[in-house]
């Protein structure tokens, strides 16, 4: 009987990766800040039809310690860092409350590029928050009312009534806001641009702020 670990292992090593060809990268006419360099990665990913650019990894680290991640999608940029919504009273809410150390990852592999950022989590201002609820589609809202995220679902009739119960209230109150959903910025503390390499000879450039001046340096990292 074939081992099917072996079997795993076959059908792994048989599947292409970075098969390219990319283009090669000029670090030197990066960007002065990872902001606008990201901006930048951003739109040529739109440009090129990449599916869905703006979902990203968001990684936290539980109460014991243990990291945890989920594919989230990007809110907006700003000064003020990276920014996603959450339920506050999810795993992640938690999460963040008890150590707002984040990290956020996006990869795109039609070009080969990975973009990889540390940094603290921060809440933003409560109009901010009831904005981002107000913006989203009506079925939306009413989807972040009914679920009790991660939570045993035991009886999906409930969840139904629930949904019922909130697509209601969002049409008999149209401005109403979850108080429990809050937009997220991550203040970057490194942020890393990678260009994969068909050879492995991966280009890497990690920006750091200078506590001194306020700028951002640049390195070129290994592949």
């Amino acid at each position: 009987m074939p081992d099917p670990v072996v079997e795993i292992k076959t059908l792994l090593r048989g599947l292409p990766s970075l098969k390219g060809p990319f283009r090669p990268l000029d670090l030197a006419s990066f960007s002065s800040t990872p902001h606008e360099a990201f901006r930048i990665w951003l739109q040529d990913a739109i440009d090129n039809n990449i599916k869905e650019p703006h979902a990203m990894i968001l990684s936290t680290v539980d109460e014991h310690g243990c990291p945890d991640a989920r594919v989230l999608i990007l809110k907006n940029v700003d000064h003020r860092g990276w920014h996603f919504a959450i339920k506050a009273n999810s795993p992640k809410g938690n999460q963040i409350t008890n150590n707002p150390a984040v990290a956020l990852t996006f990869y795109w592999p039609q070009l080969g590029r990975q973009i990889r950022i540390r940094g603290t989590a921060t809440e933003l201002e409560g109009s901010e928050c009831a904005a981002d609820f107000l913006e989203r589609p009506a079925g939306s809202k009413a989807t972040a009312l009914a679920s009790k995220q991660s939570e045993v679902l035991e009886d999906a009739a409930m969840l139904k009534r629930n949904l019922a119960e909130a697509q209601m209230r969002i049409e008999a109150e149209p401005q109403y806001v979850s108080p429990t959903w809050k937009v997220f910025a991550v203040a970057p503390m490194t942020v890393e641009f990678w260009q994969g390499a068909t050879d492995r000879m991966h280009q890497r450039l990690r920006y750091e702020p200078d506590e001194e001046d306020g700028h951002w340096s640049r390195k070129v990292l290994y592949p």
